[in-house]
């Protein structure tokens, strides 16, 4: 966007630590451990502090020269300066430590040292903790207290606002997703900005859509918006708003990949934006195809519309078909139930950039091979998705009985609005993604108790941390029993309601009683019963999405989207 002016962020983690094990070079207030990882720092002497103070402050200084308007100093969510401010984490006796006032220091000397390096026009912002969700950490009044304190200093800063969460099990308040309320720090922000209103404030938590962001802007809690994701998921964000163009925004749907892939790949990805770090990300449209073709489409979930509107947008005739008159696939079962409701997004929009680029959709038909043929394609992309497999632990017998229903059926008939049923539902959990706690807690609306079982050793294994801690808030909060390291062992006594499970390390037999109803959220298996006929008409078939190989959304829409520029 023309004008735009860059910030660097100040900020070291301190003891705080995200990744597996401990960090042994870790720096802090006290001797104190990280209350996340454990990590015990080395504890900074204050030789060491004024150092530091003066090399941020010249770090700040390279910035400027380097063309930089100014820079925010991260003293929130946990990180160094925030354990200096919280008595919880600062232990200290001498001058950093101790009353409010002293534990404010390293942060007012911080920002006085680089006020008095780089000068009056360069922009300092401060992002403070709101409440840090630790038991004796810092709550409203505590902020209320250190921002009474920073307001003294106002003259040396420009900005400042307050997040939540810190490095412990409150961390996941940091990254608010649509398992709660939107922009749900707004009116605590609204309220500690009434308390020194001439200092200029920034509004920051789950603001995805424009509008929220002129609410925020006009209604006088702050002066400027801070974006984070959404900017990920549509670098032209801003520009699309600014034309009144929104409805063509890709939104983010807060589901916390690119946190994620941060931490766990060290690069950043999106599961709505599969062009992040594109050099053209921001363009609308991809380049074209230098030849062009008939693509048909055989499905119509995430996968299969990111390759329908990015072919299209080549320049490649295509048509995509449906067996049902939705589009979204197993995505748009997910965005009806708890915390998925954002998930809409991506299908929306893919079906809107679809009809724009004339994407050609016969939906509520399934389609076998002949139909296929018969649409004279010159490239089948294969996106039929994938089915619930059958556990081991379940017989055939069961299994044709139809009793034991697999998750996405449970999720189903949830929305379909099964009645409420007494006594214990099982989920065995074999697939620790997302949509199997969504569907356990819809599943806590209808029944006396569910019990989660799984094989292995904790529960949402396969989630990022910060969802994990969310997902584990929220089935606590429900009373739904965790079981680790057991599976089903036998179906025997499930007509008295009893059922038997075993330990997976030991054989050591248990029982839960009770039992009304087991749901499998098993393993996946392809749905490809339409490749080999049309691979032997001579047709060039890719499969792609579940289809291939069952996968995350942002591996399903990337995958979409890179084989439909490959066309």
């Amino acid at each position: 966007m023309k004008g735009a002016h860059i910030w660097g962020q100040l900020q070291d983690s301190g003891r705080g630590h995200r990744s597996i094990g401990r960090n042994n070079d870790a720096i802090g207030a006290s001797a104190l451990p990280d209350d996340l990882s454990w990590t015990v720092p080395r504890v900074l002497s204050t030789s060491e502090i004024r150092q530091l103070i003066d090399e941020w402050a010249e770090g700040a200084r390279r910035l400027q020269r380097a063309g930089f308007t100014g820079v925010e100093i991260s003293a929130g969510h946990g990180h160094l300066f925030h354990q200096f401010l919280s008595p919880w984490s600062n232990m200290r006796t001498d001058d950093y430590g101790g009353d409010l006032r002293n534990r404010t220091r390293f942060l007012t000397e911080l920002i006085s040292t680089i006020r008095g390096t780089c000068g009056r026009a360069f922009v300092i912002a401060l992002k403070l903790p709101g409440e840090d969700g630790v038991a004796g950490g810092i709550d409203l009044p505590m902020a209320s207290a250190i921002n009474g304190v920073l307001a003294e200093h106002s003259d040396h800063f420009d900005l400042w606002t307050w997040v939540w969460g810190a490095h412990a099990r409150s961390l996941y308040q940091h990254l608010p997703d649509a398992t709660g309320a939107r922009h749900p720090y707004l009116g605590d922000i609204q309220r500690l900005r009434a308390e020194h209103p001439t200092i200029h404030t920034g509004a920051i938590g789950y603001l995805t859509d424009p509008n929220e962001c002129e609410m925020a802007l006009n209604d006088g809690t702050a002066d400027v918006v801070f974006l984070g994701r959404p900017l990920i998921t549509d670098a032209a964000f801003p520009n699309k708003a600014a034309s009144g163009n929104a409805n063509n925004i890709r939104y983010c749907v807060s589901c916390n990949s690119c946190w994620r892939n941060i931490i766990e790949a060290g690069a950043l990805a999106c599961d709505n934006n599969p062009r992040v770090g594109d050099p053209d990300e921001h363009h609308e449209k991809p380049v074209s195809a230098k030849h062009q073709r008939h693509v048909v489409v055989v499905g119509t979930g995430v996968s299969a519309l990111e390759a329908a509107h990015t072919a299209a947008q080549r320049g490649h005739r295509v048509t995509v078909v449906g067996n049902v008159d939705q589009v979204g696939g197993k995505t748009r079962l997910h965005a009806q139930l708890p915390g998925g409701e954002n998930l809409s997004s991506v299908y929306d929009y893919q079906y809107l950039m679809a009809q724009q680029a004339g994407v050609r959709f016969v939906l509520n038909r399934q389609a076998e091979s002949e139909d296929v043929l018969a649409l004279n394609p010159d490239v089948v992309l294969l996106a039929t998705g994938a089915r619930a497999s059958q556990p081991v632990w379940l017989t055939d017998d069961w299994a044709t009985m139809g009793l034991i229903p697999s998750l996405r059926e449970m999720g189903q008939s949830l929305i379909d609005g099964i009645g409420r049923s007494p006594g214990r539902a099982v989920l065995v959990d074999h697939d620790h993604t997302e949509m199997t706690y969504a569907v356990a807690l819809q599943m806590a609306t209808r029944f006396d108790q569910i019990t989660l079982v799984t094989s292995r050793e904790r529960i949402a294994n396969d989630v990022s941390l910060v969802n994990r801690q969310n997902i584990l808030q929220r089935l606590f909060d429900h009373d739904i029993e965790l079981i680790c390291h057991v599976e089903p062992d036998s179906l025997d006594g499930l007509e008295e309601g009893q059922l038997i499970m075993k330990n997976v390390y030991n054989d050591r037999i248990s029982e839960l009683s009770d039992v009304v109803t087991v749901v499998h959220a098993s393993s996946r298996v392809p749905n490809q019963h339409l490749l080999t006929p049309l691979l032997a008409n001579g047709l060039e078939v890719i499969p792609i999405g579940d289809c291939r190989a069952p996968r995350s959304l942002m591996a399903a829409t990337h995958e979409g989207y890179q084989v439909a520029n490959t066309l």
